[in-house]
């Protein structure tokens, strides 16, 4: 078998590369970036844990202090006004002029639709000239007649008599104190012995002549007569016209509808298992549907006395001032009414309440640390809670950055 033989000369040639190759792989080893990046990150990671500060949680507090508890009622109402009225015609006749737009403001007293009045001026001086006929006929007979009767001194006693009588009764009917067929009975007595003895003589030859017809004619042409000017009863806005100018109405005709809103009425309806907690004058928060974000606040003006027998509720009366005229009759309102009223309690809001563990809790401030109390609450409502054990009074309480807050944590109070 023949043997394979290698040149001395190659074999040192061999190994000079491979000393070559094994010095180049460990001085490229030595500088490798990664190895000395990777020796820094750990250098700096460990000064860094020795040397990085803890950061301070930004939170928000108040003070815990003893307060008024309102434990409050809701209730669905309804929005209305007192001050709305149909104004309506209460003549015939063509209308001249129209003095309101559509939505306009006026005062009380405006002057608001005038009708034609001639043949009303005409029927008043018509009633004015029969009433002066009929007067002057009066007067031409009184002058040319005497009364040769005296009345007698028995008819004046019984007259005064029956006077006191009359005013005593009448003093006595006016107080409920005697029925009004006792009443009639010694007004009749005393009207009769006034026309006996004389007293009524010239209004009843007034009467006979017709004077009394004919002023009483004159009365009503005259007011007839007025009615052609419809003047506003009260300040308010105009809605709803119905009528243009020219057009002719008749008597009882409805022109415009004329509503005060600067004060509103809602009426909130109360369960009557809850109606013995009502009370006048107390304070009322409402919340419209048209003004979602925004509380009004009003007074409870009137409890009724009756209970609706379909949904055994009783019917509150809320008035609140409406200066704006924001609030539209008929509009829907959440009504939030006081109930009952827990003096000198201690309070915190709602907000600095929290629940681990199955049990509330709020953090407190001591110095700049967060400190975790465990609490034993009373009343509540949904603003504030009652604390009946965990948190002293003057505490500061946080209600703002507290929800991922550990015990012992840093802080630092933002207003």
């Amino acid at each position: 078998m023949n043997k394979i033989l290698i040149p001395k000369k190659y074999l040192v040639l061999f190994l000079i590369i491979l000393i070559c190759l094994i010095g180049v792989y460990l001085i490229f080893l030595k500088k490798s970036p990664e190895s000395t990046s990777t020796k820094k990150s750990e250098d700096t990671f460990e000064q860094g844990s020795e040397q990085a500060p803890e950061a301070l949680v930004s939170v928000r507090t108040v003070t815990a202090k003893k307060g008024d508890m309102n434990i409050n009622l809701k209730s669905p109402g309804e929005a209305f006004t007192r001050k709305k009225i149909i104004v309506k015609s209460e003549v015939p006749g063509w209308i001249n002029r129209l003095y309101v737009e559509e939505g306009q403001h006026i005062k009380k007293g405006d002057l608001l639709v005038e009708l034609d009045n001639r043949q009303y001026q005409l029927n008043l001086q018509e009633a004015r000239a029969t009433y002066l006929q009929k007067l002057s006929e009066l007067l031409m007979e009184q002058k040319f007649s005497q009364s040769l009767e005296q009345t007698p001194a028995s008819t004046t006693e019984r007259l005064e008599k029956l006077k006191k009588e009359f005013d005593k009764a009448n003093d006595l009917y006016s107080k409920g104190m005697i029925s009004i067929e006792e009443f009639e009975k010694i007004s009749k007595e005393y009207e009769m012995a006034l026309i006996e003895s004389g007293e009524l003589k010239d209004e009843i030859r007034e009467a006979a002549k017709g004077v009394t017809q004919a002023d009483i004619s004159v009365k009503k042409a005259q007011m007839e007569l007025e009615k052609t000017q419809i003047y506003a009863p009260f300040s308010g806005i105009i809605c709803n016209i119905q009528v243009t100018t020219q057009e002719h109405v008749s008597s009882s005709q409805e022109l415009f509808t004329l509503v005060n809103i600067d004060q509103i009425q809602v009426h909130a309806k109360v369960l009557e298992s809850e109606i013995g907690k009502m009370k006048t004058d107390r304070q009322v928060t409402l919340n419209f549907s048209a003004y979602p974000q925004k509380d009004f606040k009003g007074i409870v003006k009137s409890i009724s006395p009756i209970i609706d027998p379909e949904d055994r509720t009783c019917r509150v009366i809320v008035t609140m001032k409406n200066p704006d005229e924001v609030i539209k009759p008929g509009m829907h309102a959440d009504v939030e009414i006081i109930t009952d009223i827990y003096h000198d309690r201690l309070l915190i809001p709602q907000e600095a309440i929290l629940v681990r563990g199955g049990r509330k809790l709020a953090f407190v401030v001591e110095g700049n640390l967060a400190k975790w109390r465990y609490l034993e609450l009373g009343l509540e409502n949904e603003e504030y809670a009652e604390v009946l054990d965990g948190i002293k009074e003057g505490e500061k309480v946080i209600i703002e950055g507290h929800f991922t807050l550990a015990h012992d944590a840093k802080v630092r109070i933002v207003e």
